[in-house]
């Protein structure tokens, strides 16, 4: 995704705790007040599970 980069990601995702699910990075993007393109990446992501910021990123980018 062209308009979403990884530094909008770690802004998104600041302060989240890993291990984590896909609910809680949702949660932690709206609390961070990150743009609805992030919120919606995220929430599309087929994997659900995630042991740290770079399961995340690629996940998000290689999607």
């Amino acid at each position: 995704m062209a308009d979403l980069s990884p530094i909008d990601l770690q802004k998104a995702l600041s302060g989240m705790d890993y291990p984590t699910d896909k609910k809680h990075l949702v949660d932690q993007a709206r609390r961070n007040k990150a743009d609805e393109k992030v919120v919606s990446r995220l929430d599309s992501l087929k994997q659900d599970h995630f042991d740290g910021p770079n399961e995340v990123q690629k996940a998000v980018f290689n999607q």
